[in-house]
This record gives structure tokens, sequence and C-alpha cells, in this order.
């Protein structure tokens, strides 16, 4: 498969995101914008980190770094530790699903760990569950996540922490260590999640908005090239669908690394780059939803986060915006009309615009070769297809 089935088995009717546009509300405590069934929140701003609680760090302008840290111990290895805790997001629903995303800048031996917390109805609190422990250099503790936990309210799957009982509200807490006696400065600038609520109800195909006749110059990388590519990363080819489609936007922003590591003669080497900077110790694959944007956080200027829209309507506005996205699918045989693939259980591409009529073009690195990567497909085919695979899962990532 292209990336892991998605383990949402049924559809979403979700909503909103933080579209990049000008004006957009920003509360305080958090900036947000939400429907009854899905609510994205996030922290960055000076405000927003002072509304949470500090343990051994300090508070800068758009971030938070270590203080006075306390001893704590991963992996047998001797850090020096601090977290933040974010105060209690209230989505206004009883959601069942949390994607939690973050940025931070991660140097040398550092890194920070993820975790989530949700509250039920009755008032019960949930055990704090490890999602990840991220860095960007991947040393000296591997870049991974956690799946299971299953415990008192809720289960981590990769990428995603699921309510065992539905929560009305939650909260992240992210710790920042470095090697004991070291002065790297780690420090978080962003971390959020996207709360999201299961429902069953057919839909209408959207109706085409701003965005129609508009396609952005992503460029066109095709994953299958890479097939065989080291496969202590993944192995390229059919697993490769994410980090191709992050390397796609990432060259939109004219954001090409010097690939690391890697072997020459490889053509499009960054996408080889990308999946080694993405690859999940833990879930062992590239498909990492949050791992794309962190590193992705790393690179641009602007903010670079998970989260889920009700529809194609709504990615046109990101799309008239400047803004391509990332959209997770999946599909069976016949499914996708003009599909390079027959099907897949879990699959990236890139949305780059939108025909006159609506219609969606993309930027497909399932094509065989860069030249076959763009692909323009039926809107109400597609869009019901991401719908009901991911919930509308998208990477908004966005520059300066």
């Amino acid at each position: 498969m292209l990336r892991r089935a998605a383990a949402l088995s049924l559809p979403f009717l979700l909503a909103t995101s933080l579209v990049p546009s000008a004006g957009a509300a920003s509360p305080a405590d958090a900036r947000k914008r939400s429907t009854p069934q899905v609510a994205l929140t996030s922290w960055s701003s000076y405000a927003d980190l002072k509304a949470g609680r500090r343990a051994g760090l300090k508070l800068g302008r758009g971030h938070v770094s270590l203080l006075d840290p306390s001893p704590r111990t991963v992996a047998g290895k001797a850090y020096e530790a601090g977290t933040w805790t974010s105060p209690w997001a209230t989505p206004g629903f009883a959601a069942t699903a949390l994607v939690p995303s973050w940025e931070a800048t991660t140097p040398g031996r550092t890194l920070v760990r993820v975790e989530v917390r949700g509250r039920g109805a009755d008032g019960r609190t949930g055990s704090w569950d490890t999602v990840a422990d991220w860095s960007r250099t991947n040393r000296p503790v591997p870049r991974t996540t956690y799946s299971g936990q299953a415990d008192d309210l809720g289960r981590v799957s990769a990428d995603t922490w699921f309510a065992t009982t539905a929560v009305t509200s939650w909260q992240v807490r992210v710790t920042l260590m470095r090697p004991r006696g070291g002065a790297q400065a780690v420090t978080l600038e962003r971390v959020g999640a996207v709360a999201s609520l299961n429902e069953t109800a057919p839909r209408r195909t959207s109706a085409p908005g701003p965005a129609a006749g508009t396609v952005l110059p992503v460029p066109t990388y095709s994953q299958m090239t890479h097939s065989g590519h080291y496969p202590k990363w993944g192995g390229g080819g059919e697993a490769w669908c994410s980090p191709t489609s992050t390397a796609m936007v990432l060259g939109y922003y004219g954001i090409s690394p010097a690939p690391a590591g890697i072997a020459p003669g490889h053509a499009d080497a960054v996408v080889d780059h990308t999946a080694k900077m993405v690859y999940d110790h833990g879930y062992r694959g590239t498909g990492n939803w949050a791992f794309n944007t962190a590193y992705a956080a790393t690179l641009v200027g602007g903010d670079s986060y998970v989260t889920r829209l009700r529809d194609l309507r709504e990615a046109e506005d990101h799309i008239a915006a400047g803004v391509p996205l990332v959209v997770s699918i999946a599909f069976g045989r016949n499914q996708l009309a003009g599909a390079p693939i027959s099907a897949s259980n879990g699959h990236l591409l890139v949305v780059v615009g939108f025909e006159a009529d609506g219609d969606v073009v993309v930027n497909d690195p399932a094509g065989a070769s860069n030249g076959q990567v763009r692909r323009t497909y039926d809107r109400a085919q597609f869009e019901r297809l991401w719908i009901a695979a991911s919930g509308g899962t998208a990477y908004v990532i966005r520059n300066g």
C-alpha cells in the first residue's frame, strides 16, 4: 500500500482549518475556527504559549525553551527536560479522534515528546498518552510513534489518537529535551491538534468556488521512479507517496534542500532525502502525517500543520491563497477514473488547483514518471473518496 490503511472506517462530516488568508480570527488563548464536527486548535503566539503551563521552561517571543530543566531518561539516555502543557481545548462537540501536529527546533541530539489526553462529558480525565518522540536529526533516539496504549479514554494509532469514549475537551503536552549537561537551544514554536467526530450522514458534492480555473505551478515528482531505494526508509515506490508529495510542495516554494546521505546518481534525490527526514521508526513508514508537516516546518517560514476539511470548497480557499494541499485518500478498483494505479487503501497526493468546471487538478505521485504525475479527477468522485477515507485530512504547508 502507499500509505497505511486509513484508521477511520466511517466517513466524517468535517469542517474547517486555519485558512491562510488575511484577517483570519486569532483569539489570544488559541487560534481556532470550527463547526460542530471538527475543530482545529493551536498555540503559537506569545499570548497563546503564555496561556499554557510551563515547567522548567522560559517563554520567548513565539516559542518556549529550556530554563531550569529536570533530569529525564529516554531510551537509556540521560536528558534535561522541561514541559509545556496546553490549556484544555473544548471543541464544542464530543470528539472521537485527535491528530496533533507541531513545529519545533531540535538541534544536535535534542528532541521533543508529544502527548495528549482527553476528558469525558462525565468529567473523567484520561491518562497522558505518548504520541511521538520527534527530532529533525533522528539521533540518538529514533524518530518514532507509540501505537497502542489502549487504556482509559483513548488509544494511539501512529499519528492519530482515538477516543475509546468520546471526549468533550483535550490537552496536549510537549516535553523539550537535551542531553544532560548540554546547551542546545531546543524550542517549541507551535503545537495543536484537530479534533473530529465520526459522522455517517450522506453529503452533496460541493459547488465550485473561488479557485475554479486556478492551477498552481507545483513541480511534479514520481514516487515510482524511486522503487527499491533505501529499504531502511520504506523502499521507495509505492511506500513513498507522502514524502514525494511533501517534496513537491516544498519545491513549489523554491525549497529543495541538498540531499544528505543519498547516493549520487539518484534522479530527484530530494525525494529520497525527504523520505529519510520523515521516516517513523515506530510505524515503520514515511506516511506519518505529523512527521511530514513537522519536517516541512523546519524549512518554511510559515505554518505547517495537519487539519481536516469539510469539502473541496474549503480546499479552494487554500488554492486561491496560493497554498497547495497534500491530501489523504483511498479507493477501490475502478472508483477513481484516470488514476495511475487501480486501487489503494491509503494514498497521499497534492491538490494543485481546479478546472473551470470545478474538477480537481492534482499532482499524483503514483504516476509512472514525472511527466505522468499531473492528473485531473472528477470533483464528486474525488471528494467522496477523500472524505470517506480520511475525513478530509490535509497537510497545510505555507511559506512565509
